[in-house]
């Protein structure tokens, strides 16, 4: 679980940064003063939930809480703030909770257990994989993991929405490459994806996430933590983040319940 916070006070930061370290040990936590660095810090990272100050100079809180949604939309924001009036704006960011300074570690343990949009990631997950919203694949830490291209995230991506069926690599092709003919060049420039894409799973430890045979290609889903997954299996969390969104970055991405 991969957490963030901001406040623009120094002992109010610290203050909130402890009551977070405190109600959750084994998450990785990560404070800022400034807003711009908490931002970019989210779209290199990744971010499961983010502690936000709403009365800041600059950029407020829930301005700040638009445009992480703009990078993750099912992120879980929780407003930090000493006045009450701030509350009504709040809500209406639909932020997954709300604490009134001083914060404690008791108030902090209540929202982490009652977010907006649950964090149950697979106890032998390699890779948590996103796919309600647009594509996106996190290590469990919620590090992003990097596709040097493009295209190579998109292969994955196939073969996740798949869901562990084999696919042959002019199945893959079709959908990568659209309407373009099976001809030699773009055949060995597939496989240059192919090999992209298993280069950046290797480097995050995440190899097996996809299973090589002749020919083909399968994702494993037993290392994989997916929403779309658990939406399948009628999880209660992924039932309720689903919006009607699905591999939006995506023309060949059909959602298939």
């Amino acid at each position: 679980m991969r957490i963030l916070c901001i406040d623009d006070e120094p002992l109010a930061l610290k203050m909130l940064e402890s009551a977070i370290r405190d109600a959750k040990p084994d998450a990785d936590v990560t404070a800022f003063r400034k807003q711009a660095d908490l931002l970019e810090d989210a779209k290199q990272n990744g971010c499961d939930i983010a502690f936000l100050d709403i009365h800041m100079r600059g950029m407020s809180g829930v301005e700040l809480a638009k445009t992480l949604k703009e990078i993750n939309r099912k992120m879980n924001i929780i407003f930090v703030t000493g006045f009450s009036e701030y509350k009504g704006d709040a809500m209406d960011m639909k932020a997954s909770g709300y604490i009134m300074k001083p914060v404690t570690v008791e108030e902090v343990k209540a929202e982490l257990e009652d977010l907006r949009f649950p964090i149950i990631p697979k106890k032998n997950a390699k890779l948590r994989v996103q796919c309600f919203g647009n594509f996106d694949v996190f290590t469990p830490d919620g590090a992003h993991v990097r596709f040097e291209r493009s295209k190579a995230k998109e292969v994955f991506a196939y073969l996740v929405h798949k869901q562990g069926s084999s696919c042959t690599t002019r199945e893959i092709f079709a959908a990568i490459f659209e309407d373009e003919p099976y001809e030699k060049k773009l055949q060995n420039l597939l496989q240059t994806y192919i090999y992209a894409m298993i280069k950046s799973l290797k480097a995050v430890g995440a190899e097996d996430a996809v299973v090589r045979s002749y020919n083909a290609l399968a994702v494993n889903p037993d290392v994989l933590d997916c929403d779309y997954y658990r939406f399948q299996e009628l999880d209660a969390g992924a039932v309720n983040s689903y919006q009607s969104e699905y591999m939006s970055q995506y023309y060949w991405a059909d959602f298939l319940y």
